[in-house]
Protein backbone atom coordinates (compact mmCIF):
# COMPACT_ATOMS: atom_id res chain seq x y z
CA UNK A 1 0.00 0.00 0.00
CA UNK A 2 0.98 3.56 -0.91
CA UNK A 3 -0.73 6.71 1.01
CA UNK A 4 -0.57 9.17 -1.89
CA UNK A 5 -1.19 13.06 -0.66
CA UNK A 6 -2.79 15.37 -3.16
CA UNK A 7 -1.54 19.70 -2.70
CA UNK A 8 -3.32 22.59 -3.83
CA UNK A 9 -5.09 22.35 -7.30
CA UNK A 10 -4.55 18.86 -7.96
CA UNK A 11 -6.14 18.33 -4.31
CA UNK A 12 -9.54 20.66 -5.23
CA UNK A 13 -9.33 18.57 -8.58
CA UNK A 14 -9.33 15.31 -7.34
CA UNK A 15 -11.83 16.05 -3.95
CA UNK A 16 -9.60 14.86 -1.53
CA UNK A 17 -5.96 14.96 -0.05
CA UNK A 18 -4.50 11.87 0.59
CA UNK A 19 -5.69 8.25 -0.17
CA UNK A 20 -4.54 4.48 0.59
CA UNK A 21 -4.02 2.59 -2.70
CA UNK A 22 -2.44 -0.83 -3.97
CA UNK A 23 -0.68 0.28 -7.35
CA UNK A 24 -0.18 -2.65 -9.85
CA UNK A 25 3.66 -4.05 -9.94
CA UNK A 26 3.58 -2.39 -13.90
CA UNK A 27 3.73 0.55 -11.67
CA UNK A 28 7.30 2.02 -11.75
CA UNK A 29 7.78 5.36 -12.64
CA UNK A 30 6.47 8.35 -11.78
CA UNK A 31 5.02 9.05 -15.06
CA UNK A 32 3.85 5.15 -15.23
CA UNK A 33 2.09 6.50 -11.75
CA UNK A 34 0.13 9.33 -13.35
CA UNK A 35 -0.79 7.48 -16.35
CA UNK A 36 -2.63 4.67 -14.06
CA UNK A 37 -3.51 7.37 -11.50
CA UNK A 38 -5.22 9.19 -15.05
CA UNK A 39 -7.24 5.73 -15.99
CA UNK A 40 -8.74 5.51 -12.74
CA UNK A 41 -11.95 7.63 -12.81
CA UNK A 42 -13.29 11.42 -14.22
CA UNK A 43 -11.77 12.90 -10.86
CA UNK A 44 -8.06 11.46 -12.30
CA UNK A 45 -8.10 12.33 -15.59
CA UNK A 46 -7.05 15.83 -15.80
CA UNK A 47 -3.82 14.50 -14.84
CA UNK A 48 -3.24 13.30 -17.83
CA UNK A 49 -2.92 16.37 -19.36
CA UNK A 50 -0.79 18.03 -16.95
CA UNK A 51 1.81 15.11 -16.68
CA UNK A 52 4.41 17.57 -17.45
CA UNK A 53 3.30 20.34 -15.04
CA UNK A 54 2.68 18.88 -11.69
CA UNK A 55 5.52 17.62 -9.50
CA UNK A 56 6.17 14.50 -7.93
CA UNK A 57 7.67 13.41 -4.70
CA UNK A 58 8.40 9.76 -3.17
CA UNK A 59 9.72 9.87 0.07
CA UNK A 60 9.70 13.85 0.60
CA UNK A 61 12.10 13.69 -1.85
CA UNK A 62 11.65 15.50 -5.18
CA UNK A 63 11.25 12.64 -8.33
CA UNK A 64 11.19 13.39 -12.25
CA UNK A 65 8.91 11.43 -14.37
CA UNK A 66 11.22 8.51 -15.27
CA UNK A 67 12.19 8.15 -11.96
CA UNK A 68 11.46 4.95 -10.28
CA UNK A 69 9.01 4.71 -7.36
CA UNK A 70 11.17 2.07 -5.89
CA UNK A 71 9.72 1.07 -2.45
CA UNK A 72 8.22 4.30 -1.59
CA UNK A 73 5.75 4.77 1.37
CA UNK A 74 4.23 7.92 0.44
CA UNK A 75 4.07 9.95 -3.25
CA UNK A 76 2.67 13.21 -3.16
CA UNK A 77 1.52 15.13 -6.34
CA UNK A 78 1.52 18.28 -6.16
CA UNK A 79 1.63 21.82 -8.58
CA UNK A 80 5.09 23.98 -9.35
CA UNK A 81 5.90 25.81 -6.47
CA UNK A 82 7.26 29.46 -6.74
CA UNK A 83 9.56 31.34 -4.57
CA UNK A 84 9.51 35.32 -3.90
Amino acid sequence: MITMRYFAWVRERIGADSEEIEVPATVLTASDLIDWLAGRGEQFAFLADQKLVVRVAADQQLIGLHDELGEACEIAIFPPMTGG
